[in-house]
């Protein structure tokens, strides 16, 4: 049976539920207020939307994958990892040209939006997964597997959303777990892993920490392993780009919870990087996997101006430190980036693949 990556994320985004900088690292560093369904943590603007459909059933795998040996995925899987995947998702998955690069070069997708919570619970006790299962039923019958992306505590995730103020701890663990089960439990038996949070290891200021303190990451953790107990469980967060302050954050927080048993399998760095920025990729890939997790990913990456040394640089950071699995794209085409304005992906708004996409076939030949 064709391995689905799910990755799902509960990703409680807490970096977007507070202005609050925790590390001297993130000095200088913009949250960027897209729409309702989306925010980033980065330099950048662009719009993006959210998927709308009806109501699917999620098809079981079947199929093989339709990547070529030749393409992005096809060399990096021959070099002993898992995937190069990309960010899609109904709007984009409707573009013949955006389609046909999926199927082409990457071997895994990863929902940019349908599997948030605000998209996938609207409102408390209140589940749509017509964008989820959309995506999901595209990777099955392309041979895809599935990075799920994002339960996340964005602007958006307000008490109408949640269902109650937020000032009950015992509530507010019921509706975590409740959205986890649900979500995890709708794609069991699919799944590689799930991405838990967004989080840092600083606790940032939110409802979660406010009312739980440190123990929110473990009652979600909990509830994702009780949800699949088959399936690796991720932490990711933005600006682990070196081995910073904000790097040793995630690294501690993964030894307090993994003290004396193991509820976080994975590390993820996001990796939205401004030009010139990756040369503390493979150190921080590094101190992440001192952690002691059995693996790391880069999981959105993109790079402000598409430099070719860039990306081979950040390939060849991830081919040399053995945890690293995997690397996922935040998108095909400049045209449809989160970051457009930066042309920061692989292949221009033509669709055409760039110099840096020409680098890295040959860094991996």
């Amino acid at each position: 049976m064709q391995l689905l990556i799910q990755v799902i994320s509960l990703a409680l985004l807490l970096r977007q539920c507070s202005a609050v900088a925790v590390w001297d690292s993130d000095s200088g560093t913009t949250c960027v207020y897209l729409n309702d369904y989306y925010s980033q943590c980065q330099p950048g603007s662009a719009t993006t939307t959210v998927p709308s459909g009806p109501t699917t059933t999620v098809t079981t795998p079947t199929s093989t994958s339709t990547s070529t040996a030749d393409g992005l995925n096809g060399k990096f899987v021959a070099k002993g990892k898992k995937f190069w995947g990309s960010c899609a998702d109904s709007n984009t998955l409707n573009i013949a040209a955006n389609a046909a690069i999926l199927k082409s070069d990457f071997g895994q997708v990863t929902p940019e939006n349908s599997m948030k919570w605000d998209a996938t619970e609207p409102s408390r006790g209140s589940f749509n997964y017509a964008g989820a299962d959309a995506l999901v039923n595209w990777a099955v019958s392309n041979g895809k597997l599935i990075r799920g992306h994002t339960f996340d505590c964005s602007m958006a995730l307000t008490t109408s959303i949640l269902g109650f103020e937020y000032r009950d701890g015992t509530t507010l663990t019921t509706v975590i777990q409740n959205h986890i089960s649900n979500l995890a439990g709708r794609y069991k038996g699919k799944l590689y892993g799930n991405e838990i949070f967004n989080e840092d290891g600083s606790l940032r200021s939110s409802v979660f920490s406010q009312l739980l303190g440190e123990g929110f990451v473990k009652i979600a953790f909990q509830a994702a392993r009780a949800a699949d107990p088959s399936a690796k469980l991720y932490i990711n967060d933005y600006n682990l780009d070196s081995n910073n302050a904000k790097v040793q954050g995630m690294v501690a927080l993964v030894k307090r919870t993994n003290n004396g048993t193991t509820l976080i399998d994975g590390i993820g760095t996001q990796m939205h990087l401004s030009a010139g920025g990756a040369g503390g990729a493979q150190a921080a890939l590094t101190a992440l996997a001192s952690s002691g997790v059995s693996e790391v990913a880069i999981t959105e990456l993109d790079i402000a101006g598409g430099a070719a040394n860039d990306y081979v640089t950040v390939v060849r950071a991830c081919l040399a430190v053995p945890q690293c699995v995997a690397i996922t794209s935040w998108g095909v085409s400049d045209a449809n980036s989160w970051r457009s304005s930066t042309t920061p992906l692989l292949f221009n708004s033509n669709y055409q693949p760039k110099a840096a996409y020409t680098a890295v076939i040959q860094a991996l030949s």
